[in-house]
């Protein structure tokens, strides 16, 4: 019977195609404003690493999230880093995102350090994919799209403690064509964001419609064959949407970069 519970625990969260765990349906899920931390032992190695890159180094710009957000400033992506530096360089930027992660996981690593003494300018946040289902049903879209956006409600009000001083760029969540069923409530959680923005402290970016067509359906190469993860064109659409803001904010790009090195995935490097 206690092999049977475990196992059913264990189950809470299933790796969904974005490498990441997707709430299980149940009792044992933990709701999305909620911290729950990820205790496998890669993640809480990264979370290790991160804790010690929020104290090296200068951080303007502080990227959180998914492995959305990972992939373009790790080292096991050596294409995506490269178009990462030639981005950001000179902005100090730094990539604390984490693959897999739920807005539950990224609201626990900012309650235990990952933000702590960073005093970035600007923080991006580009989360919530991974708390959507694989099989959103009729009706239920309105009450996923409600709960992801308490969690990322949840995670700007830690960030806005944390960090008074930073400017919090919302970034709309991606279209995602692995599961179309995903778009409705992708639509309902970005205009909870865009609600939740003043136009200058908190800032809504979505880039969604030069992403997708009217439909939700991505343009050709802006996702990774898996059509979810961002190739290097979609990531091209979104540091130009993302380069005027951090010019008003922070002027141009210095001829230095004292950000931190950056990380990857642990499991990587074995």
């Amino acid at each position: 019977m206690r092999l049977l519970l475990l196992t059913l625990l264990v189950a809470a969260w299933v790796a969904g195609p974005a490498g990441g765990a997707v709430a299980a349906q149940g009792t044992a899920r933990v709701p999305a404003d909620q911290p729950a931390p990820r205790t496998d032992p890669n993640s809480m190695t990264a979370h290790r690493q991160l804790l010690e890159k929020a104290k090296n180094g200068r951080i303007d710009i502080y990227f959180a999230g998914d492995s959305i957000t990972r992939r373009w400033g790790a080292t096991d992506y050596p294409e995506f880093l490269e178009h990462w530096k030639k981005s950001f360089f000179g902005w100090n930027a730094a990539n604390f995102a984490w693959g897999g992660d739920c807005t539950q996981h990224i609201l626990w690593r900012l309650q235990n350090g990952e933000l702590d003494g960073v005093h970035p300018r600007v923080i991006v946040l580009q989360a919530g994919t991974n708390n959507i289902g694989y099989r959103v049903g009729a009706g239920e879209a309105q009450a996923q799209a409600e709960e992801i956006a308490r969690g990322l409600a949840a995670i700007l009000k830690v960030m806005r403690e944390k960090a008074p001083g930073a400017t919090v760029i919302l970034t709309g969540i991606f279209p995602r064509n692995d599961n179309m069923a995903a778009l409705p409530v992708i639509d309902r959680v970005n205009r909870k964001l865009a609600a939740m923005a003043d136009g200058d402290r908190v800032r809504f970016l979505d880039i969604n419609r030069k992403l997708a067509d009217e439909n939700g359906v991505l343009f050709e190469g802006m996702t990774a064959p898996d059509r979810l993860h961002l190739d290097l064109k979609g990531y091209q659409v979104w540091a130009d949407a993302l380069r005027p803001i951090l010019r008003e904010i922070l002027g141009p790009p210095a001829a230095e970069d004292f950000a931190p090195p950056p990380t990857g995935d642990p499991s990587a490097a074995r």
